[in-house]
């Protein structure tokens, strides 16, 4: 990709980006992350503490603390990004094998997909209930705009993640303070809602959903610090990543609490057009509209990710060349799908909030577990690269072991199963020992700590000396110009 003042669609996708095409700053990491989780989905998930019982001080405490222990994982991820020059299902080939990473890929194809099919019925149901807009065509033009950014990539969208962090910071702010000092009459809570306080379980599950949104990032990051130099500090990054997106996920998990209990509010975009108009009649407006707007890069983030999943598991059995084409055709195909799910799904968005948060969390938890470990634990951090793009290289076409050790660690997780409608009424799936444990959810716990463990004692069998003179031949060779 060609490096100017004039934005261009972006060559790179799946392959190698190599050092001269690094000009990404360390300094952007912060900014892009703050508000990867700066809006009002994270909001709504502020709104699932005090829909099964918990109070919003309880619920600001769970989110901040689930949030924080989520990016622990996704900040670790992100500083794969510039020392290896790949996406992230692209790195991990060295724990599945070649064409084995489709274990991995349809995990976290699930996740971008059906991340962005909460976002755009989120984005349907508030713009309905504020301004009565035709949902299909709301759905229609999200979807469309998001599948344009991510076709102009890397550059734009952090170009664009920029500009919108400058317009909601304030009106988020102003919300804010607008909703702390206000003295305006608190509606009545309806007499089936649940009394709020404290309750263990509810408290454990919002922990779990805050987490598990953060973790869900995890698939993401490398592809969006790939850009950076090689020599970029990792400690540095980490914090970067880890500051940013750890501190909005806070602040919007702890507004979107408040405006459950105060307004006992079950829509983002309504309650802020509520809030807004507190001020003077018409600001609420201004603020949906810009967060709408603000809104829109999330979606091209999930739609670009899923192109380069996409696009790995095709080329993991039958090799393609990574061209403007085909990224074009394989984020044409995904928003078409999207389009289509978004459009065919009923329901509350905030149920289907809730359980696809805990779901996504069960399905990456052990890919996450592998990697993290692989990364830094047994490989730290030495590959050889041209060997992720041959079935035939030192990574084989299925490593069994990283196989094996996320299949248990799912296995394992199954008996912790807690899926419930938000209101628990109506169970979904319930583990034995979810029951035995009275509806407390770690499976996400079971699930990194039997995964990790397991993956950990099969990588003992690895001939990491022959892995590393491997290594050295390619880095004598000059890698980087031929893995490009």
């Amino acid at each position: 990709m060609n490096h100017s003042t004039v934005v261009q669609v972006e060559n790179r996708s799946i392959d190698y980006v190599p050092e001269h095409e690094r000009h990404a700053r360390l300094g952007s990491q912060g900014p892009f992350w703050f508000l990867g989780n700066f809006h009002f989905f994270t909001i709504s998930i502020g709104f699932v503490g005090p829909s099964i019982g918990l109070s919003a001080a309880w619920t600001m405490l769970a989110g901040a603390l689930g949030i924080m222990f989520g990016t622990i994982f996704m900040a670790f991820h992100g500083s794969q990004g510039p020392h290896m020059g790949l996406p992230q299902m692209i790195q991990s080939r060295a724990q599945f094998g070649y064409r084995g990473v489709i274990l991995a890929l349809l995990a976290t194809l699930f996740v971008f997909v059906g991340f962005n099919v909460v976002n755009v019925t989120l984005i349907m149901e508030g713009l309905n209930s504020v301004f009565g807009f035709d949902p299909k065509i709301v759905a229609t033009a999200a979807v469309v705009t998001g599948a344009l950014l991510s076709i102009y990539g890397h550059d734009l969208m952090h170009k664009v993640f920029s500009w919108t962090l400058m317009a909601t910071l304030p009106l988020y702010a102003i919300v804010t303070v607008a909703l702390i000092f206000s003295n305006s009459p608190v509606p009545a809570a309806p007499s089936a809602e649940p009394v709020l306080g404290f309750k263990g379980i509810a408290f454990l599950t919002q922990f779990a959903i805050a987490a598990g949104y953060n973790i869900s990032y995890a698939p993401y990051v490398s592809d969006y610090s790939r850009y950076l130099p090689k020599h970029t500090c990792p400690k540095k990054l980490i914090a970067n990543i880890f500051l940013g997106a750890s501190l909005s996920g806070a602040w919007m998990i702890a507004l979107g609490a408040w405006l459950a209990e105060r307004l006992h509010a079950s829509d983002a975009l309504a309650s802020l057009n509520q809030v807004g108009d507190m001020l003077f009649p018409g600001f609420g407006k201004l603020v949906v509209v810009v967060s709408m707007l603000g809104f829109l890069p999330i979606i091209s983030l999930n739609t670009y990710s899923a192109m380069l999943t996409v696009l790995t598991g095709v080329d993991s059995f039958k090799r393609t060349q990574p061209t403007r084409r085909h990224r074009i055709m394989a984020i044409g195909a995904i928003s078409i799908v999207l389009l289509a799910c978004t459009l065919s799904i009923k329901g509350n968005a905030i149920a289907l909030l809730h359980t696809f948060l805990l779901l996504l969390l069960y399905f990456l938890v052990p890919w996450t577990a592998v990697n993290l470990v692989d990364y830094f634990f047994v490989r730290k951090g030495r590959y050889a690269i041209p060997h992720f793009f041959t079935p035939r290289g030192i990574y084989g076409a299925w490593q069994m072991r990283g196989i094996a050790a996320y299949l248990i660690g799912f296995t394992a997780m199954i008996p912790f199963f807690y899926i419930v409608d938000p209101s628990g009424q109506q169970e979904i799936f319930v583990g034995y020992f979810a029951r035995k444990l009275e509806g407390v959810d770690i499976a996400w716990l079971v699930g990194l700590v039997v995964a990790g463990a397991v993956y950990l004692l099969l990588a003992l069998s690895l001939d990491l000396h022959a892995e590393e003179e491997v290594i050295r031949r390619i880095e004598r060779d000059g890698f980087g110009e031929r893995a490009s």
